[in-house]
């Protein structure tokens, strides 16, 4: 019995760290695709209104209406389905009104650890601010 348990726990140390690697690859693929998405979703927006939400404003912008009196009858949202999502690792994900280099704004998540910079799964992931 020993013997099967040392034989599996062997196995499982071979194994458990390309199965972790593979969920690690995955948030980050789901984290770009939600990227493209939320863009997709300002650029309908700022067809309606005619322009992209302040950073105060952020991404709720696409769920809820402009408190501007001049903007909300131009407002055709919500422009997702749902609220907004957070990204895979349970972060909202930021928005700024500092241009990306695809973009007048910026749009991302931190990544695994929640702060600006990393490498690997840490890595920030999306259209990040110039400079």
């Amino acid at each position: 019995m020993i013997v099967v348990l040392v034989i599996i726990g062997l196995i499982m140390g071979l194994v458990g760290p390309r199965l972790f690697g593979q969920a690690d690859r995955a948030k980050i693929q789901t984290a770009e695709t939600q990227v493209k998405m939320l863009r997709g979703a300002l650029e309908t927006m700022r067809l309606d209104i005619g322009r992209y939400p302040t950073t105060d404003e952020g991404l709720r912008l696409l769920s809820t209406p402009p408190s501007d009196t001049r903007l909300a009858p131009r407002w055709r949202g919500p422009y997702t389905d749902g609220a907004v999502p957070d990204d895979p690792w349970g972060n909202p994900y930021r928005y700024e009104t500092t241009a990306s280099q695809f973009a007048a704004f910026s749009l991302y998540s931190q990544g695994a650890d929640g702060e600006r910079g990393g490498e690997g799964d840490a890595a920030d992931v999306g259209m990040l601010p110039n400079g």
